[in-house]
């Protein structure tokens, strides 16, 4: 897997992440104005060869989610942890916790398919809309900052647990704007190794800089990247009109879903 296709440019961004780096600007969950955001100017791109029915459909969350008991991301290195965990899907969220940097972790504790989808997921297996979903799921804690270091080797572990599973497609969901970031680099190493993506996006520019092979976007809000908690409908709507993106998408792209405008109209009509 080689990193050119993941960070271009990574020789020119690690200057600049230490110039910034030693201006400290990183306070708390902010990374400042001077932040050297990841610009890529190509993706790499693998089309669908199955249809959606047919597909072995895994999930990435950068949402920080851990299994109680174990040990949590690691919060004070400095560029970010860029380890991940793997999580059986029939884990209930009574067993996760999270390590929520860059989001607040209000939604997706009142209700994890605002961040991480598995109720909705395994409805779409039971229905017939994806073929099945993977038996695990794969957690980032995506504040992130060093994407030099993320994309060097925090990313070859896991793009190989992800082909050992013979994963045919993956949706990513970021959780806060560096998450975007985050895993645009995770998506275009999966999907250099051979295996389609589509990325979730709440932040445009985000990902028209950083590249994913493919994003589906909508004005929603960090935190609850598939949806408001306990908005079931909503949430489905999110993630059946990405995911039916994934095989006619034939060149990387950024579309846009149309399921906002729809829910505003129900939201004015009192419908929720």
């Amino acid at each position: 897997m080689s990193q050119v296709e993941i960070l271009e440019g990574a020789e020119e961004w690690r200057d600049r992440y230490a110039r910034w780096k030693q201006i400290n600007e990183l306070r708390g969950d902010d990374v400042g104005e001077h932040y050297p955001w990841v610009v890529n100017r190509r993706a790499p791109f693998r089309p669908a060869r199955r249809a959606l029915p047919m597909l072995n459909l895994a999930l990435v969350t950068s949402a920080g989610a851990y299994l109680d008991g174990t040990e949590p991301f690691d919060t004070q290195k400095f560029g970010g942890d860029t380890s991940f965990r793997e999580i059986p899907v029939e884990v209930g969220p009574e067993d996760l916790q999270w390590t929520a940097r860059g989001y607040d972790a209000a939604h997706v504790k009142e209700d994890m398919n605002s961040q991480v989808p598995i109720d909705r997921l395994k409805e779409f297996e039971g229905n017939g809309i994806i073929g099945q979903l993977n038996p695990v799921f794969w957690s980032i804690c995506g504040f992130i900052p060093n994407a030099a270091r993320f994309a060097a080797t925090g990313l070859q572990e896991l793009v190989e647990r992800v082909r050992r599973y013979e994963v045919q497609a993956v949706l990513l969901v970021p959780a806060s704007r560096l998450c975007h970031q985050t895993l645009s680099l995770a998506a275009r190493a999966i999907e250099t190794a051979g295996i389609p993506t589509m990325m979730l996006a709440v932040d445009r520019a985000a990902v028209e800089q950083a590249r994913p092979p493919r994003a589906a976007y909508y004005p929603g809000e960090f935190g609850c990247v598939v949806g408001k908690p306990d908005w079931p409908e909503y949430q489905r709507r999110v993630l059946d009109e990405a995911l039916r993106l994934i095989e006619p998408i034939d060149q990387p792209s950024v579309r846009n879903l149309v399921v906002a405008a729809a829910t505003e109209v129900e939201m004015d009509r009192g419908e929720r």
